[in-house]
């Protein structure tokens, strides 16, 4: 199939080459000339601008915008619709809050053109391991854009299949690592969540291995004092264990090249999606205190110290007597 990619970043461009092994034919922009020539030397069809990306698709047209969430996103689509005409389709395969997927649907579907939201998985790694998608959107442009979600889907591997599966009479895409969620807005709210669990297991991992590696604590008594190698543990885990991941796989990776992780800094980010997963959990009136509490942690690790915390210590010592202790110097 023919396809144009909008955004050759990490994840735009590396799609953009699973899709071309596979045999689809793309046509490529990016706001940077030098990605655009890039990919085109690697045989995709270049493009000077979102209007000649539009001219150079054969109708019914499809452009996959990835580009980063928000007011780049909402441009992207505005300027794409604009030139598109009905029967072509949109899809956005960014983070996009979900809601705002509900209402672009419908800003595309007053001009016939098909809106398909795709909650998009697999990070610096897909190229090779493939896409984790979770689709939304009209089943029609759907099924049309199939040969292209199955490409760029991990398909079945060698994971072994879920025991029953065998007896559903429609087990559908999800075995290839890709599934149509429902109408307009549900595969980036299935992402969300998907976000927000993401942030609980790396938060459980996170804890977790702080204990392993403050075991060897002077506050401890000193038979009860153990120097652990984390490496091992991550390997050891990885194999049989319960708590095995890709994202158990990936810490392992990082502790293997470096044990103490003294190049990182522990500021960590959030992409957004973790606060949507909390907020719809707030709407919702469902409980979730594990995502809630690891979406505060990242907050809390681009700070020093909160005033909650030194209102904590004054209050321990006003009513005990509690020195604050000094922490430890810096190494």
């Amino acid at each position: 199939m023919q396809l144009g990619m909008v955004g050759l970043g990490r994840m735009g461009a590396n799609m953009t080459r699973r899709l071309m092994r596979g045999g689809h034919k793309l046509v490529v922009s990016d706001l940077s000339p030098d990605a655009v020539k890039g990919l085109a030397g690697e045989g995709a069809t270049a493009s000077s601008s979102l209007d000649d990306l539009v001219s150079k698709l054969t109708a019914p047209r499809a452009a996959w915008v990835m580009v980063p969430s928000g007011d780049p996103t909402e441009k992207t689509v505005e300027a794409l619709l604009k030139a598109m005409q009905s029967g072509d389709t949109i899809i956005d395969g960014g983070n996009s809050y979900f809601k705002d997927d509900v209402r672009r649907s419908k800003i595309c579907a007053a001009k016939g053109v098909h809106y398909i939201d795709v909650g998009t998985s697999g990070g610096v790694w897909g190229l090779e391991r493939g896409y984790c998608m979770m689709i939304g959107g009209p089943n029609e442009a759907v099924q049309r854009l199939d040969p292209i979600f199955k490409t760029l889907a991990p398909g079945r591997g060698d994971i072994p299949r879920t025991a029953g599966r065998e007896k559903m009479p429609d087990p559908g895409t999800s075995e290839e690592g890709y599934i149509h969620c429902g109408p307009s807005g549900s595969g980036h709210f299935v992402k969300m969540v998907h976000n927000g669990i993401e942030y609980g297991m790396m938060q459980a991992y996170a804890e977790g291995f702080d204990i392993f590696k403050n075991a060897t604590s002077k506050d401890l008594p000193e038979d009860i004092r153990y120097n652990l190698n984390l490496p091992d543990i991550a390997e050891v885990w990885r194999r049989g264990s319960v708590v095995s991941s890709w994202l158990l796989d990936l810490t392992a990776m990082a502790l293997v090249e470096n044990p103490t992780l003294s190049e990182y800094s522990g500021f960590v980010q959030d992409s957004g999606e973790g606060r949507w997963t909390i907020q719809a959990a707030l709407e919702e009136a469902v409980p979730a205190e594990v995502l809630t509490a690891a979406l505060y942690t990242r907050f809390r690790s681009r700070q020093d110290h909160t005033f909650a915390e030194k209102m904590l210590s004054a209050m321990r010592q006003k009513f005990g007597g509690h020195i604050e202790l000094k922490p430890p110097a810096k190494k």
